[in-house]
């Protein structure tokens, strides 16, 4: 199984966009630091019909220590979640979909 790396979008980018390989990873850069920030503000950032990146607050809990069963407080943070659209996970499950049918996710 291979794994999708930045350099290998660029080079698809090159290939099917027809820009040069500097402007496709320039293109892909700007595209990755827009999410990015977007993110950082705590924004939702949605692709259609591939998914919805969006940061969720996670308050102050107990947890444990596996090995000495002490209990330690788990402070408060952000968490990245990402939530597939219903044509991607049809993709990704070899399913076929209506022709014409809109999903909203």
């Amino acid at each position: 199984m291979e794994t999708v790396t930045r350099a290998s979008l660029i080079e698809q980018i090159y290939q099917q966009v027809g820009l040069s390989r500097k402007e496709s990873s320039v293109l892909l850069e700007d595209v990755l630091e827009t999410v990015m920030q977007a993110l950082e503000r705590g924004e939702s950032v949605k692709i259609s019909g591939f998914g919805t990146f969006s940061v969720r607050k996670k308050g102050q809990r107990c947890g444990r220590n596996p090995k000495t069963g002490e209990e330690v407080p788990i402070l408060p943070r952000s968490v990245l979640v990402f939530r597939s659209s219903q044509l991607l996970r049809g993709e990704v499950n070899h399913e076929e979909t209506e022709p014409g049918v809109e999903y909203d996710d």
